[in-house]
């Protein structure tokens, strides 16, 4: 199967609400993403709107051609904005006001009741809905379970492993992530990945065949302060596509 690169652009609103005004423009970042080779957008819209605004989803939607990746949590607000808008996707994860980023996936098993509504709702609208998850069987279960089209799988700890040069941890969260994609694939899931890939990280990823998405932001972003976004962002498409073609 072919492999998508979708890129998150929360930073660059990052960057520009550390001054106010319009600089730098997400939806400019995305245009050049997708002239750099990249196949959909994520923005995530957070309750305390610390990077994304509402206005932004409102540009995407109207401006940008690509695909948008719409990261909510599973709330009321987030709900009526997804349904207004309808984006192609909505990926629910997890959100706590206090942390940086994202932390770890979504625990759809100890939350399926409230949870659940909302994955039929947005289906019922005719949006596609990805959960956020950890590459665990019974989550991937539960994900399946309450009707969701898409899992993307959290890469955070892998990653964290190849930083630290933990090798031994490195193949230990790979095979997770390998059995987890393969379990998801199995079950009718369309399988995608993302949170913390950079270059050195991302082709062990990208090999697995069941994966036919990843989500990149931050590093991509941090990157194109040096080499320029399209740069980056070709950079990073051609390692996923040259890993998925050695596999």
């Amino acid at each position: 199967m072919s492999i998508r690169l979708g890129v998150n652009i929360d930073h660059v609103a990052t960057i520009r609400n550390a001054r106010g005004g319009m600089h730098p423009d997400p939806v400019r970042a995305a245009r050049q993403a997708s002239e750099a080779g990249a196949d959909g957008i994520t923005a995530h819209l957070r309750e305390d709107r610390r990077h994304i605004t509402d206005d932004d989803i409102e540009r995407l939607m109207a401006e940008i051609d690509l695909p948008l990746n719409f990261e909510m949590a599973a709330t009321e607000e987030m709900l009526d904005i997804a349904l207004r808008h309808k984006p192609h996707a909505c990926c629910i994860v997890p959100e706590k006001r206090e942390e940086r980023t994202t932390e770890g996936g979504l625990d759809v098993a100890a939350g399926h009741n409230h949870i659940a509504p909302y994955v039929r709702q947005l289906s019922d609208a005719g949006i596609r809905v990805s959960l956020f998850i950890e590459p665990d069987p019974v989550q991937i279960a539960v994900a399946e379970a309450m009707g969701a089209a898409v899992i993307e799988l959290h890469t955070g700890s892998y990653c964290e492993a190849v930083i630290r040069g933990d090798e031994e941890a490195v193949a230990g969260h790979l095979e997770l992530l390998q059995l987890g994609a393969t379990e998801a694939h199995k079950r009718g899931l369309e399988v995608h990945a993302g949170h913390g890939l950079t270059y050195d990280s991302v082709k062990p990823i990208a090999a697995i065949p069941e994966i036919i998405e990843l989500n990149i932001g931050h590093f991509l972003i941090g990157e194109a302060i040096f080499r320029g976004l399209r740069e980056a962002v070709g950079t990073m498409r051609g390692l996923i596509v040259e890993a998925r073609s050695e596999a």
